[in-house]
């Protein structure tokens, strides 16, 4: 069998935690595409876009050499990257509630120029845009994702793997992204992974490190899900855990198809960007940050 990656099941940390939710808002995010259009859909929330500036501040990092890494004021990069989600564009109702957000990502910022940790060292860039590696050959399975920092070990000519976190939530502990991000820094890149951490970027003593799992065993749990992703497709079976009320995964995003979102961009991955006037009762924005 000739492996063909563009007819093969791709999966990545956010598309299995959508589906590991709610299939239906699997479909919703990652599958359907609107007719008008022919394009994907996104809804965008204030938690969202903080995050998105802030990955996006800190990630530049990773590019520069790491006596320059903080030549520039990280609070103008900041001030600069939000630019483009202020206003409705970032989810935001008004302007008291953009600087909330605002006032979290500068603290953030301004917590890592104060204690930078690891960003100070070494790094590791895997140098393709998206890194994948195939997960399954036989089941034509695809395993995608973008790290966000791996630390260089010189003393043991090895990686650690961290991820910024810039929600007030802990990451579920049978969370699959740090396993997910093992498989991908192990198949992507030559240097072994020996340390995984989150940073809880919202927090003074947010750098938390996780055990380092067994490839094999993490392998086979995301490959679980991976499998029966594909089967939902081959299907085209997506059903809502809570059936026809939904559940506070895809309520909004349904929302978005009842004509109830406004469009207000089209992203760099040419999906069709929508905001809601008045979040459905009972639904936190808050909890939308993954």
């Amino acid at each position: 069998m000739v492996n063909d990656k563009y007819s093969a099941t791709w999966v990545s940390h956010s598309s299995i935690s959508d589906f590991l939710k709610c299939p239906r808002a699997y479909f919703l995010k990652n599958v359907y595409k609107d007719p008008q259009t022919g394009h994907k859909i996104q809804l965008m929330t204030p938690p969202l876009a903080l995050g998105q500036v802030v990955h996006e501040v800190l990630e530049s990092l990773s590019l520069l050499p790491k006596d320059r890494r903080f030549n520039e004021s990280l609070i103008t990069k900041f001030e600069k990257a939000w630019q483009k989600i202020s206003g409705e564009r970032g989810g935001f109702s008004d302007k008291e509630e953009e600087e909330r957000y605002k006032d979290r990502g500068r603290a953030m910022l301004e917590r890592v120029v104060k204690d930078p940790g690891p960003l100070k060292n070494l790094a590791v860039k895997i140098k393709t845009d998206l890194p994948y590696f195939w997960l399954s050959e036989e089941d034509n399975i695809i395993l995608c994702g973008k790290i966000d920092w791996l630390e260089y070990l010189a003393e043991s000519e090895s990686v650690h793997i961290i991820d910024f976190k810039t929600g007030r939530r802990d990451e579920p502990a049978n969370s699959l992204q740090l396993p997910i991000y093992n498989l991908l820094a192990t198949s992507c890149q030559s240097y072994p992974v020996a340390k995984m951490s989150y940073w809880y970027l919202d927090r003074s003593d947010g750098f938390i490190e996780k055990d380092l799992l067994d490839f094999n065993k993490s392998r086979q749990k995301v490959l679980k899900v991976a499998k029966e992703i594909k089967l939902a497709r081959q299907l085209e079976r997506f059903k809502c855990p809570n059936g026809e009320e939904g559940c506070s995964a895809c309520r909004l995003m349904e929302a978005i198809l009842r004509g109830e979102g406004k469009l207000i961009n089209v992203d760099e991955f040419n999906r069709d960007v929508y905001i809601l006037a008045k979040p459905s009762s009972g639904d936190s924005q808050e909890s939308m940050i993954l």
